[in-house]
């Protein structure tokens, strides 16, 4: 007999989980993502009519078009259970379409989470399809197809194939650029420090550092400043004690994910990319098989939110379970809220397990190690924005000799909070530093000095951590927008990661100095953001979607009309490689191409023989002992090491080889890099050299 009612999601993971909640009477399928779409071989938008999209069935979706309408025909009830975001609800619209269901029936329902409470309460109370919703995200489809297929084409015409331009990746590399130009600018300033050592009687030594005269702060610009202090230091006098001031401080824990800081600590914390994360954050939003009779459990709430709200179940699940495991004292009292971003939308919950009690030791069995070690933090955080503060007492010590002022400080933690559990990176959770029991007018000894000469330092290149914040920052962007804006920035060889920082290419400024002079408002974050915040209106209901593109586009025809006159053809100029092609004899040439520069034939098309530029290491092929190991990038970027012999050597290392073999096992050793320092490894675990910093 088939089941009565039809679900339909996205993804066959979400749809096991969700059949196995409701029990036979229901079929659930998955959508596999969107199956109508803008067509990609034309523009797709009648802008003379109201720029109304025409939506055509995507390509290789029409077996999975035929089992919906064929599922769909053996149904009594059909149930719309795409995600709860504009993404979701745009899915569940095109669904109702292909099946010619009403859009005002009340079969879309939606969860934040997938346990088998969240899931049979939501189908309790279905709804109709929030066509606010589905407008919003028509206009932001509409919106960048209006700008990237037009000003896509006149890129490849005026510089060449393959480019492309968008309303946030055109930001994102304005902001990477600009930062670069801040980097080139910035001329170093000269600047010194006084260290030294103090000890009160036979105690321990303590550090202080130099303040200034007579009570107030006097900055070190040159050795001669340096100088004239020590001058006026006597080493055989004592220093006095003038002031001791004690306080004491709380630090507060962070709120839990949004899914902005989370793609921002996991890059910072686990050296996740913004796409891994999003990657291993949907498994475990759609289920993960703990085995046994709790089976395939949503192990995390919905991940695509700007929210730091939580419910109050979940609040009472974690008191408890804070409670239980560290103790009244660690449980906060009054929950602190977490500060909203302006022009969030809080449509869900923040990110949080979807049950406190499944901790992530419990979970070692079942989940692989990048889904435990995102689910330890998103565990982790969680937990810890609902406990206590930590409590700190500090002390500031002055000391005084001769009109000159050091300065110690010291803290000491006198109630951990939440930092038994967790720290962000952006905290820390430095040692206590201790000092003697000082009082004013004691006296206290200096037994060393050190001065040090420094340079103030250019701002540091964006990670992909500081980008997405960047973005957040300027309400550029949503937060599901930000992986694919940042992967296709590297695909069109815009930018490329040097030590884990953005750096930007030739081709990368060549189109941005294009963008900035013929379409300013693309690349203007204000007006970006502006666009975003429309956006968000659409939503709320506040704003028409066909007004909002129409006030975005008329300028921007105009824009794009002088763009086509005025902007000049960019010849890239390809560089004499210095050695002559091996097939036919002609001169080589460096040419630009879509993964970087590469070594090219200058009789291209009647020789076609082209050579990666490649960078030799100093090391002999540990695998066939005669061709040296070469410094090459994958396509995504990332640099890993072979054989210069390739294809007849096939050896490849993610890792630097270092020239030297294991002495217990003899396996060829290579560099490992943390932020420790360099260490020199096996590969087999047999052998450690000490970190090199």
């Amino acid at each position: 007999m088939p089941a009565k009612n039809l679900v339909i999601v996205e993804s066959p993971a979400k749809a096991k989980t969700i059949e196995k909640y409701l029990g036979r009477n229901y079929k659930v399928i998955a959508s596999l993502g969107h199956i109508r779409d803008l067509p990609k071989s034309q523009m797709g938008i009648d802008i003379e009519h109201d720029y109304e999209p025409k939506y055509i069935s995507i390509r290789g979706k029409g077996d999975v078009i035929k089992e919906l309408k064929r599922a769909a025909s053996k149904a009594e009830h059909i149930y719309l259970a795409a995600d709860p975001d504009r993404e979701g609800e745009a899915i569940a619209w095109h669904v109702s379409h292909i099946l010619n269901l009403d859009t005002k029936g009340k079969n879309r329902v939606v969860f934040n989470e997938i346990t088998k409470d969240a899931v049979k309460n939501a189908f309790k109370s279905p709804r109709s399809i929030d066509m606010n919703l589905v407008d919003a995200q028509q206009a932001r489809r509409i919106l960048d197809r209006l700008v990237g297929y037009s000003i896509s084409p006149l890129l490849w015409k005026k510089v060449k194939k393959g480019l492309s331009a968008g309303r946030v990746q055109s930001v994102a590399l304005k902001l990477i650029i600009d930062r670069e130009n801040e980097i080139n600018a910035f001329k170093p300033e000269e600047y010194w420090s006084i260290d030294a050592s103090f000890k009160k009687g036979r105690g321990k030594a303590f550090p202080g550092s130099f303040y200034g005269f007579d009570g107030k702060k006097q900055p070190l610009a040159n050795v001669e400043a340096v100088q004239k202090v020590l001058a006026r230091v006597d080493k055989k006098d004592p220093f006095t004690v003038t002031s001791v001031v004690k306080k004491e401080r709380k630090r507060f824990p962070a709120p839990p994910f949004t899914t902005s800081s989370l793609q921002q600590e996991a890059n910072r914390k686990l050296n996740f990319r913004t796409r891994k994360t999003m990657m291993l954050a949907q498994q475990l939003y759609e289920g993960i098989n703990l085995g046994g009779k709790q089976g395939t459990v949503g192990l995390i709430t919905y991940m695509r939110t700007d929210s730091t709200r939580v419910s109050s179940v979940a609040k009472a699940e974690t008191s408890k379970f804070i409670h239980e495991q560290y103790g009244e004292q660690f449980a906060a009292v009054k929950i602190r809220q977490g500060k909203m971003q302006e022009g969030a939308q809080d449509a869900h919950e923040a990110i949080r397990p979807s049950s406190t009690m499944r901790t992530p030791e419990s979970l070692k069995s079942v989940l692989d190690r990048d889904q435990m070690r995102l689910y330890q933090l998103i565990w982790s955080r969680f937990v810890a924005s609902e406990m206590t503060p930590a409590v700190v007492d500090t002390v500031r010590v002055s000391m005084e000799q001769n009109g000159v002022q050091f300065r110690a400080n010291g803290s000491h933690t006198k109630f951990a909070g939440f930092t038994k559990l967790y720290v962000s990176s952006r905290e820390t959770n430095d040692a206590d530093k201790e000092l003697p029991d000082l009082e004013e007018g004691d006296q206290v000894i200096m037994s060393k000095t050190d001065p040090a000469q420094h340079f103030t330092q250019p701002p540091a290149r964006y990670s992909e951590a500081n980008l997405v914040k960047a973005l957040e920052e300027n309400g550029v962007g949503r937060p599901s927008t930000y992986a694919p804006t940042i992967e296709t920035i590297q695909k069109r060889y815009y930018v490329k990661l040097t030590a884990r920082r953005f750096e930007p290419t030739e081709l990368g400024e060549i189109v941005n100095s294009l963008i900035v002079e013929f379409f300013p408002d693309i690349v203007d974050i204000k007006f970006t953001a502006t666009v975003e915040g429309e956006l968000d209106d659409i939503e709320a209901g506040k704003n028409n979607w066909v007004q909002v593109i129409d006030s975005f586009y008329k300028p921007f025809s105009k824009e794009l009309a002088s763009a086509e006159e005025g902007m000049a053809k960019v010849q890239l100029k390809d560089e004499p490689a210095g050695f002559d092609c091996d097939v036919c004899g002609a001169p080589m040439l460096i040419k630009m191409g879509r993964y970087g520069k590469f070594y090219a034939c200058s009789r291209f098309p009647d020789c076609r023989n082209t050579k990666a530029i490649v960078k030799e290491i100093g090391v002999v092929c540990p695998k066939c002992g005669k061709g040296q190991i070469v410094e090459r990038k994958s396509k995504r970027n990332r640099t890993f090491y072979g054989c210069s012999r390739y294809p007849d050597c096939d050896f490849v290392s993610w890792d630097k080889p270092v020239g030297r073999n294991c002495p217990v096992c003899q396996h060829f050793l290579v560099e490992k890099r943390s932020k420790a320092g360099v260490q020199v490894v096996c590969p087999n675990g047999d052998y450690d050299e000490k970190i090199q910093k």
